[in-house]
């Protein structure tokens, strides 16, 4: 049974499920609703309580299939593909600002995130499956259209240069997930664990009001917790080199983060950076951009950017290193050692 047959059994199944939570009586507010489904090339997970978490549940994935055929860079028909065939295209207002806030994000990052990097990532084959370590030359010539300030979205119209092409994977799973929480908060829930992935979303706090608690893998052992985070209403979000490489025939491993500035997959001293905050957007873009920046870069961007998150980094020599601002509520259950990062 192949990925997208799988989802579509549990989508069926999914009422049969529900009705069974209900059968004895009113919907109280602890009572759950899970939604399983495929997209964005992932499994997707969402469990909400209480009454309208039925139709929040079915109205999630409804858009999150949307976003998807909206902004997929592999999809033929989608406003991004669309868009990176060249010219002046109209889209919709929806992937414009989507564009645009992206934009922000490289921009606050110094670069180290960078949308227009598409090309590169699907020279090394992450976009299509068929790995490979492309020749110097080849990653020079592409580096040569790389640069995120080509990209102008003005309205609901996107211009980019010929052979330049963006490509949203660092932003769509974390718009889609605040996408999500509205939806949650639209239809009266006020409990709900939105899993798009591995980016977690959290809607207020569990049925007993207590927080969320939420794991973050060990980069060094990923069928294993790191830590765990208590969060309320907040985003998490982890890019890791785990998460998607392959082992060139050199034997070296090599993933899918690159650094925008030699195109080769990011190794400036972090081999995990989660994000946490209200955003889940924000978080997958700075997850990303942090990974590609490194420890230094990463340290001095959070203490000098006035934004609403904290971060928890991996470093290579086996470190830990957390902000702050989840001191209280951050527990290491790993063998690594941690230590804080304050802004005195």
């Amino acid at each position: 049974m192949n990925r997208n047959t799988a989802a579509a059994l549990l989508c069926a199944l999914l009422p049969a499920l529900m009705c069974s939570c209900t059968e004895s009586g009113r919907i109280s507010a602890d009572t759950p609703f899970t939604a399983d489904f495929f997209a964005m090339d992932t499994f997707m997970s969402v469990k909400a309580y209480g009454k309208g978490a039925n139709d929040a549940l079915a109205r999630t994935e409804e858009r999150i299939k949307q976003l998807e055929d909206e902004l997929s860079v592999t999809r033929e028909d989608s406003d991004i593909s669309r868009i990176n065939r060249g010219g002046e295209v109209k889209v919709q207002q929806e992937t414009a600002g989507i564009i645009r806030q992206a934009l922000g994000y490289c921009e606050m990052t110094g670069g180290a995130l960078d949308i227009t990097l598409y090309p590169v990532l699907r020279e090394w084959g992450f976009t299509t499956g068929e790995y490979r370590i492309p020749e110097q030359s080849e990653i020079d010539e592409l580096l040569g259209k790389v640069g995120y300030s080509q990209v102008d979205a003005a309205g609901d119209t996107v211009s980019i240069p010929e052979g330049v092409m963006i490509d949203l994977g660092a932003v769509a799973k974390g718009y889609a997930s605040d996408c999500a929480a509205d939806i949650m908060r639209g239809n009266g829930v006020t409990s709900a664990l939105i899993n798009l992935g591995g980016n977690v979303q959290t809607v207020g706090t569990k049925p007993d009001g207590k927080p969320w608690k939420v794991a973050v893998r060990d980069p060094y052992a990923p069928d294993r917790d790191m830590c765990v985070v208590e969060v309320s209403d907040k985003a998490v979000i982890t890019s890791g080199s785990y998460e998607r490489f392959f082992t060139g025939e050199d034997g070296n491993d090599y993933w899918h983060i690159l650094d925008p500035e030699d195109g080769y997959p990011a190794d400036n001293g972090i081999v995990s950076a989660t994000i946490i905050g209200s955003s889940g957007m924000m978080c997958d873009a700075f997850s990303t951009a942090m990974f590609a920046a490194g420890t230094e870069r990463a340290v001095s961007f959070w203490k000098d950017t006035d934004t609403d998150i904290d971060m928890i980094l991996v470093t290579d020599e086996h470190k830990i290193l957390y902000t702050e601002g989840i001191s209280g509520s951050f527990t290491n259950i790993s063998d690594m050692k941690a230590e804080v990062i304050s802004r005195d």
